[in-house]
């Protein structure tokens, strides 16, 4: 059991972190102690009230279940977010995030209703590893199969700007845009699996370095360095090279940068970077012989389609079906009204005519 010490060191701790250049008494004037009390408190001479931790707790922006146990909260969700890069001023934020934010409270309530859900299992920290593990062509299954092989959710929705990743009592969720450009899913994939890979995640705190990390992480699991050194990149042919594009699963854009940064060049590539991918494809992609349906826009169509993990729905279909739950979040999940939701529910109580019941048990009503 945590004591009065223990929590005033730690909370000392994250003053001394998060807010240095601030005096004691003008954080105890914030959360409504005297500076007397705050000194005592931090130095384990009295203890914290609740409100009082929870104020503290509040102005730094730090997790409370860790300033009075020493650990993080099993329960805490803890997001990172695909950054936009601003080249002329080399400065990474998050710009659609504040509108992003209703819809990722809705995923974290999913989460939360759907129970006891396992956790995911362990990540190898390369992306060999990840490779090696998903199996050749993994791309076009690639989030079946990165939820079949590690338990590692996908979800896909239209109301988010960019994608996220976070993890909720050791399950791992990815969550992407559907915006259906495929090959950006299939590097968000991969830049989050970056993140995850290289643990442990802090909300609101993803620095240049780790992004950096986790785009050459996608970088080398989409494009790995080996097999990109030993195509003829001088020679290739606009045919071969939207073959290769197909079969990556990435944009000429992102091919580009990656050949730059092995030092690699190609006069096909640079002349395709500045265009749209699809271009490539619509006129030199050769289709599979034999398909009767347009492969390029069916791809399109599936990144463009809502998807949430088969887990998670069954998850709140049990619940719903036992009263533990409504079918609100759901129907959100799937995208349609609740009450089009066609599942079995508890029936609801009937009203209870005391006096016939009273009989029954042989009570008096007078």
């Amino acid at each position: 059991m945590a004591t009065s010490a223990d929590i005033g060191a730690r909370a000392r701790q994250a003053i001394t972190t998060t807010m240095p250049d601030l005096a004691q008494g003008q954080i105890a004037d914030r959360i409504g102690m005297t500076a007397d009390a705050l000194s005592r408190a931090l130095n384990g001479k009295r203890a914290f009230s609740a409100i009082e931790l929870a104020q503290l707790a509040d102005l730094l922006d730090v997790d409370i279940h860790e300033l009075i146990t020493g650990e993080p909260d099993p329960k805490r969700v803890v997001f990172a977010a695909r950054h936009a890069y601003d080249f002329a001023t080399g400065a990474r934020d998050v710009p659609g995030h504040a509108d992003d934010a209703a819809t990722l409270e809705d995923i974290k309530l999913a989460y939360r209703q759907a129970g006891e859900i396992r956790p995911s299992l362990e990540l190898p920290r390369s992306p060999d590893g990840i490779r090696s593990a998903l199996g050749p062509d993994f791309i076009r299954p690639f989030a079946e199969r990165l939820e079949r092989f590690f338990e590692v959710d996908v979800i896909r929705v239209a109301e988010l700007s960019t994608a996220y990743c976070f993890t909720y009592l050791g399950r791992h969720v990815i969550v992407i845009p559907a915006v259906g450009n495929w090959f950006r899913e299939n590097w968000d994939i991969a830049h989050e699996l970056g993140h995850l890979t290289a643990r442990p995640l802090i909300d609101g705190v993803v620095t240049a370095a780790q992004e950096g990390a986790a785009n050459a992480f996608a970088a080398e699991l989409l494009l790995p360095a080996a097999g990109i050194r030993r195509i003829d990149w001088q020679n290739i042919t606009d045919r071969d090279l939207a073959g290769l594009v197909w079969e990556r699963g990435v944009s000429t854009k992102a091919l580009a940068k990656r050949l730059a940064s092995l030092g690699l060049q190609s006069s096909a590539v640079e002349r395709w970077a500045p265009q749209a991918t699809q271009r490539l494809l619509r006129h030199h992609w050769d289709s599979p012989e034999g398909s009767l349906v347009d492969e390029i826009t069916r791809r399109t169509e599936l990144a463009s389609t809502r998807r949430f993990p088969l887990t998670l729905e069954s998850s709140h279909l049990r619940r719903i079906e036992t009263g533990e739950i409504g079918k609100a979040t759901l129907a959100w999940m799937l995208g349609i009204r609740p009450d089009a939701l066609d599942v079995d529910t508890p029936p609801e109580p009937s009203d209870v005519d005391t006096t016939e019941l009273a009989n029954e048990l042989g009570l008096s009503t007078s």
